[in-house]
């Protein structure tokens, strides 16, 4: 481990490593069940089989980053990214499961070509900074509005499109049985928040757990609460349906686009497939680039000139575990942010991603104890990490309208289109029109230029 990892180089012992491994998996192992639980919504998929997916892809991922780039990073499939899968991929253009499959596939076959050729920068550099930095937000609103949907406190109003969920039980139509699961995702949060600013590692995690054993105690003040409860507590039956539902569906059922081209016509298909694998890819690589230097920033691990190092290995083995997650039926998998609990352990090299991935090995066996996991509680999780994500617009000049349209409109309309590329293209339309009607044409670029074009074909052709 010495002479591969250099743990006396980067200052550090496997004791170190292994508590930082182990940390790093306490952080980000909600994903596990957020994840299933989110694509569990597509009904033609279930949690286990998801569940056994995205393990199996942070294994690859983790284990991929650790021995390529020697960092003490972990990957998982992005949050927001599955989000943008279920909800605007699949309800929102109507691609199948598979479909939407095949379209990760190519982000990361486009990603492993474009961190190859050196092309990543440029495209990187043809995104404003402006939305640049303010796709995270975007990103972290729009779960957090999931997060609040899905727990039930935020409800359909005929009147105002959204609303608060009711808790009048005097005069109204909530009862306690509708109101005890929003309670618990509310205090959910509130605890992960506590947990986290007394820098309790793994707090989201905890959050989960504790919201999940409250919704059960809390139980028995319903009446037949634990009538129909029933789960099987077979390990195996998770892998079961992963072969069955999700293990490469990207080449058996993936490529039939038949019925989305009956709907949407040729033109409308090819657009839709452009302009969604460019959202995928855009989003995972500034996820990716943003997390991977926030981490080793944290760290001190940055070169002389401020760098990533071995940035480029890190970057393809992101685009490798992409490709493995389609494979294995998964959204993008990209690095986390979580990883810089790790890193703020002591973890320096690659040995901490792979006691990270040693754990996801064995958290697959553990898939019936996640499926305990009630929707309250992963729905706080995805609220919580909605306000991390936040984070980014005090990087973002409000008082200089030419950067805060662009932004405001790239993290509103996220959110209030319930589409992630919408936010982007809104973002990128506007500037580009700020820029030229104020006189700065000669200050938007090619690559800007031909992007904006793209969004905008989507919604003339295909909205």
């Amino acid at each position: 481990m010495e002479k591969f990892f250099k743990l006396r180089e980067h200052g550090t012992t496997v004791k170190t490593e292994i508590l930082a491994g182990l940390t790093t998996f306490m952080a980000m192992a909600y994903i596990l069940m957020v994840n299933a639980g989110i694509f569990s919504e597509l009904g033609v998929v279930s949690y286990g089989a998801i569940y056994i997916a995205t393990a199996i892809s942070a294994v690859i991922g983790t284990t991929l980053i650790g021995l390529m780039a020697n960092l003490p990073l972990a990957q998982a499939s992005g949050m927001g990214l599955n989000a943008y899968f279920v909800f605007t991929v699949c309800f929102g253009l109507g691609f199948t499961y598979a479909n939407a499959l095949v379209l990760v596939l190519l982000d990361g076959i486009i990603f492993i070509l474009l961190t190859v050729t050196g092309l990543r920068k440029k495209i990187f550099d043809s995104i404003p900074v402006a939305v640049r930095t303010a796709i995270p937000a975007g990103i972290g609103l729009f779960i957090a509005f999931l997060g609040l949907q899905n727990a039930g406190l935020v409800v359909n109003n005929d009147a105002t499109l959204v609303g608060l969920a009711s808790f009048n039980l005097l005069g109204g139509t909530a009862t306690w049985a509708s109101i005890m699961p929003l309670l618990v995702t509310f205090f959910a949060v509130i605890a992960i928040a506590v947990l986290s600013a007394k820098n309790v590692k793994g707090s989201v995690l905890y959050g989960i757990l504790g919201a999940g054993i409250l919704y059960y105690l809390l139980g028995f003040t319903i009446p037949g609460f634990y009538a129909d409860f029933s789960i099987s507590m077979n390990p195996f039956a998770a892998f079961k349906d992963f072969a069955n539902m999700a293990f490469g569906k990207v080449f058996t059922e993936g490529f039939d686009f038949a019925p989305f081209i009956e709907v949407n016509g040729v033109g409308g298909f090819i657009v839709a497939v452009l302009t969604t694998a460019l959202a995928f890819c855009m989003v995972d690589m500034f996820d990716t680039l943003g997390t991977l230097f926030g981490a080793c920033s944290r760290g001190n691990l940055l070169d002389k000139d401020g760098n990533v190092p071995n940035m480029d290995k890190a970057m393809l083995a992101d685009a490798l575990a992409t490709t493995c997650g389609a494979i294995c039926g998964t959204s993008t998998v990209t690095t986390f942010v979580e990883s810089s609990a790790g890193v703020g352990e002591g973890g320096r090299t690659g040995l901490t991603s792979m006691v990270t991935a040693g754990m996801f090995f064995i958290a697959m066996f553990l898939s019936p104890v996640a499926q305990l996991i009630p929707g309250c509680a992963t729905a706080a999780a995805l609220i919580y990490v909605g306000v991390l994500m936040m984070n980014c617009v005090k990087s973002i000049d409000w008082l200089d309208i030419e950067v805060a349209v662009p932004a405001f409109f790239t993290i509103s309309m996220m959110s209030f289109s319930y589409n992630i590329s919408y936010g982007i293209a809104f973002g990128l339309i506007s500037y580009v029109l700020i820029k030229v009607f104020t006189g700065k044409i000669k200050e938007v670029n090619v690559g800007t230029w031909v992007i904006a074009i793209l969004f905008g074909l989507t919604f003339f052709l295909t909205h």
